[in-house]
């Protein structure tokens, strides 16, 4: 499924831009905006997002105090990318202490936003991974804390694929000896079948993966892939 985003940002313009770079993005749908703190914080609780987007300098309350309340909160977790011009370090060690899962500053260019979105997902696929477990060792902790903070290669892809998602795709695929649809790939790397399916007939078109059909209970034909 797509990351469910609210944008947070007091300038219009800036949200517009915002909503503009995502979607660019398979991965992510938004599913509403806010320009004041406290309408974020009902946004949030209406719309159930999985991500905000949060401006810093908001006209009522401020950035911090959303994430505060956001953490403090008893209703289902929510991820928090901090999009802002505040670059002091106090600022930036309190959006740390409440919790921020990362931290743009502005201005920025559309590659800096996407390649930041992209750790995001990985960050994101690794915890839903790792999640799975009951009990994590070292090495599992370690994974899942520095998860999101390898920046990505560039890549020639066609247009609206990211690097990182068609890794965790190829991951997905290498992790079984059989094959697999879109909405298992999807599942295993946190995307939706729709977005797996696009990246595994990419894979497919580069010759690094094949598809062949599948027969369920219902002896309707459906794609299986694997790598080649």
């Amino acid at each position: 499924m797509p990351v469910r985003t609210l944008v947070v940002d007091d300038d219009f313009a800036v949200a517009a831009v915002h909503r503009a770079f995502l979607d660019a993005l398979p991965e992510f749908t938004v599913v509403g905006e806010a320009h004041h703190g406290m309408d974020a914080l009902r946004a949030v609780e209406e719309l159930h997002p999985d991500l905000v987007l949060l401006d810093i300098h908001l006209p009522d309350i401020s950035g911090l105090e959303v994430l505060a309340r956001l953490r403090a909160r008893s209703g289902p977790p929510v991820d928090v990318i901090a999009i802002t011009a505040a670059r002091e370090v106090e600022t930036v060690r309190q959006a740390m202490s409440r919790g921020v899962d990362h931290y743009l500053v502005k201005p920025f260019t559309r590659t800096s936003f996407l390649e930041r979105m992209n750790a995001y997902l990985a960050q994101r696929a690794e915890v839903l991974r790792v999640g799975r477990e009951p009990v994590l060792d070292q090495d599992a902790v370690d994974q899942l804390l520095s998860a999101g903070q390898r920046k990505p290669r560039s890549t020639a892809l066609p247009k609206g694929l990211s690097a990182v998602t068609l890794r965790l795709v190829t991951e997905a695929l290498r992790s079984t000896e059989g094959d697999m649809s879109a909405q298992e790939v999807g599942d295993s790397a946190g995307v939706s079948r729709v977005s797996a399916r696009r990246y595994l007939e990419h894979l497919v078109a580069i010759g690094k993966a094949e598809v062949q059909p599948r027969y369920g209970v219902s002896n309707r034909p459906a794609h299986g892939y694997r790598l080649v």
